[in-house]
């Protein structure tokens, strides 16, 4: 890909490559050598930078410390059997940042700073990104305030921050969840259409009583009514029930606006698939699981992918789902978007930026 941007680039002295495993990698646990910076001070981005991979030093008075000022996306980068590194859809990670930042009080990032810092930043690194299929290198783009300044109010200075981690699976098996109707993550008028970093804090309590009691994740439910749902913790969440896709909406603004959600509702229109995004209720869903017609459930997600529900809870009763077959259209959608992903299929709508 060609680059305008001219950014200077310290290199790390050592490379920390030969230390590491890559038949074994922990999702997030291993950081690339470089990272990409930029600050925003005066009304404007600017000290542009790629640099050794290093702790931060703030400020105990940071305000995205103490107000939670902070925002972050995820995308990933794969490598095709030519070599090649492609990244999947990183423009529309570009413009949910930027969503955002708006939510949250927070200075727009220029798209061609988000672009080319990423791809320049990448190619620095790009002997880090895994060759076995079903790792990726995870790109982990994130800005929050910088002002050292107590008291209530958006900072005036930000810095936005790239760096990447070679990962394998998020999810080495099918999940079980549990359906939540105590425990609330968002509300209309809230912040749960924003990928900011307090909608995860809020969520960690009772995603913890759900994981002690042996499910991985929580449906969460609306904050009203608790009777529709809505997402999971780390990802959308897609039904399907007599023969018919179902998802949830976002245009309450209390769900996330999910990259890999979008790009399943596009591929499922492509192949003329019975869809709808709409609330599936409560009731609804345990009607379903009692009589049969729940034929599939899964997670989508940039993280997970295709995250296969093997379980559900519903009002304390568990209920285990039809084993898929590999003419599922789970199964068949992960296929689809693994093969455009590296590279092995067409890419009719664009998704993929070659590095």
């Amino acid at each position: 890909m060609k680059t305008s941007l001219a950014i200077p680039v310290t290199q790390i002295e050592q490379s920390r490559l030969p230390e590491i495993d890559f038949s074994n990698l922990a999702f997030g646990r291993v950081i690339s050598d470089h990272m990409f910076v930029a600050d925003y001070r005066n009304g404007e981005w600017t000290d542009l930078r790629i640099e050794p991979y290093a702790p931060l030093e703030l400020s105990p008075a940071n305000a995205a410390l103490h107000y939670g000022q902070s925002i972050f996306e995820g995308l990933k980068a794969y490598r095709n059997d030519k070599g090649e590194v492609l990244v999947f859809r990183a423009d529309a990670n570009a413009r949910r940042l930027n969503e955002s930042a708006s939510r949250m009080c927070m200075p727009a990032l220029p798209e061609e700073i988000f672009m080319e810092g990423l791809t320049q930043l990448i190619d620095l690194d790009k002997n880090w990104v895994p060759s076995a299929k079903g790792s990726s290198l995870y790109i982990r783009p994130f800005m929050f305030a910088m002002d050292n300044y107590i008291g209530v109010k958006p900072s005036d200075t930000y810095r936005f921050i790239i760096f990447t981690c070679p990962v394998g699976a998020y999810y080495s098996k099918p999940v079980n969840v549990k359906v939540e109707t105590y425990w609330t993550r968002a509300t209309e008028g809230g912040t749960g259409a924003a990928k900011t970093a307090g909608n995860y804090a809020a969520s960690l309590y009772p995603a913890l009583q759900a994981q002690k009691e042996g499910f991985d994740q929580l449906l969460w439910t609306d904050g009203k009514s608790h009777s529709k749902i809505e997402e999971s913790g780390t990802m959308n969440v897609m039904f399907k029930i007599k023969d018919t896709l179902i998802t949830a909406p976002t245009h309450t603004g209390t769900i996330l606006k999910g990259i890999t959600r979008d790009s399943v509702i596009q591929l499922a229109k492509d192949w003329s698939e019975p869809l709808e995004e709409r609330f599936l209720n409560v009731s609804e869903l345990q009607e379903a699981l009692e009589n049969g017609t729940l034929e599939e459930a899964f997670g989508v997600g940039t993280a997970a992918t295709i995250a296969h529900i093997a379980k559900i809870q519903v009002n304390g009763k568990t209920y285990t789902l039809p084993e898929k077959g590999s003419d599922a259209f789970s199964n068949r959608i992960l296929r689809e978007l693994d093969g455009i992903k590296y590279g092995e299929i067409s890419d009719p709508h664009q998704w993929i930026i070659k590095i």
